[in-house]
Order: C-alpha cells, then structure tokens, then sequence
C-alpha cells in the first residue's frame, strides 16, 4: 500500500485517479478548494482535505509522508497565464521539502509537438479561443523543466481528448499527438497511477491513447 496526495480530485480527471487509486489499495489525500463541494469523494482510505495547489506552504505541508503525487489542477475563476506557472513552481517547491519524488501531471495534448516539432496549438487552424489557455499550461510545464532538483515529474494528456463517455478497459498506449485520439478518464487515470506507482517516464510529456 503506498499514499497518494491528489491535487484537483474534485475535477473528472483527478476524481478517476483518486477511484484507481483505492481500486489499487492505495491510501489517498484528495486535495480541493472547497472540501463541502466534493462529499461524493469521501470514501474509506481517502482523506478530503482543502489546500491550494499554488501555495507552496500549503503543498508540503499536505504532501508530507505521502509516496507519490498527482496533480489535475485547474482553476476556471484564476487567470490562466498565473495558475499554472504559480502551481508548478509550488509543487516543485513544496513537494521536494516534503520528500515526495514522483510528481504525474494532467497536461494537454495541445501543447505536444507535432511531427515536424510544432506545438499542436500553434499550428494553422487551431482555435484562437483556446490558445491562450493552451499557452498558459505550456508555460506552467516549462516551468518544471527549468526547475531544479530532485523532482522525477511526469505530464501526461490524452494524445488527443477525453471519451467523456467511455468505460474503464486497463489498456492504454503512449502516442504522438493525435486531435483525433480518444481515452476514457478511467483508463486515463490508469495510466496516472501506472506512472506514479512504478515510473516508466522521466521529466517530460507524453500523450496516450485507448487501444
């Protein structure tokens, strides 16, 4: 059995991980802004906790004793270019002075290069709306790339979108970017738990898709 601190688990993405987790044993620390919000999480073996993820402070003092961690963090009322670099600066602090390794990061397959190594979002026809947003997780990543120390991060998208829809089937493959590629949060969380559990990739992005 090992501890998990799942960061976002109120989202779709994180309340997955924080369900293969438990499916796996594991003992779990959900964290959300509004722990009321979220009772449908409180289950035997989970700890429902408030914090915020861009507090430093916060980070390590949740995530001490814990082996391993998960972030599926987003915040609809911040501003993007600010959440998601102040987040990856305070999990690369607050988890290294907790003595937590393995960081597994939800990205966006928008930020992974094509074949000819441009970024998805910055490619002819993709959505101006959602450029920005695009950017501002593209930063946040940079951010953990840059950073030192210890930190044995991951980020992991869909290679293309979620099967909002689809079941859990275990089975899963990394892929290059793909718009058209599809995989359920179930198995999506898998492969979070997969790579926090027993790390097959270091220090970069991968994007997966069902198989």
């Amino acid at each position: 059995m090992s501890r998990v601190i799942i960061f976002g688990a109120g989202g779709r993405a994180g309340a997955a991980a924080v369900g293969e987790a438990l499916r796996r044993g594991h003992r779990v620390t959900a964290v959300v802004r509004v722990p009321a919000k979220y009772r449908k999480l409180e289950a035997p073996g989970v700890g429902l906790v408030a914090g915020d993820v861009t507090d430093a402070e916060a980070v390590a003092a949740l995530a001490a004793g814990h082996d391993a961690a998960i972030a599926a963090v987003h915040d609809a009322g911040a501003v993007p270019d600010a959440f998601f670099t102040a987040a990856a600066r305070a999990l690369t602090n607050g988890l290294t002075r907790a003595g937590v390794r393995r960081l597994v990061h939800v990205g966006l397959s928008a930020t992974m290069e094509t074949a000819d190594g441009t970024p998805l979002m910055d490619t002819p026809g993709f959505p101006e709306e959602f450029r920005p947003f695009s950017h501002s997780h593209a930063a946040g990543t940079a951010v953990l790339r840059t950073a030192a120390g210890a930190l044995d991060w991951l980020v992991v998208s869909p290679a293309g979108d979620f099967d909002h829809d689809g079941a859990r089937s275990g089975r899963y493959t990394t892929a290059a970017v793909d718009p058209a590629a599809r995989i359920s949060y179930g198995d999506f969380a898998v492969a979070l738990l997969d790579e926090a559990d027993a790390p097959r990739h270091h220090r970069t992005h991968i994007g997966i898709v069902e198989i």
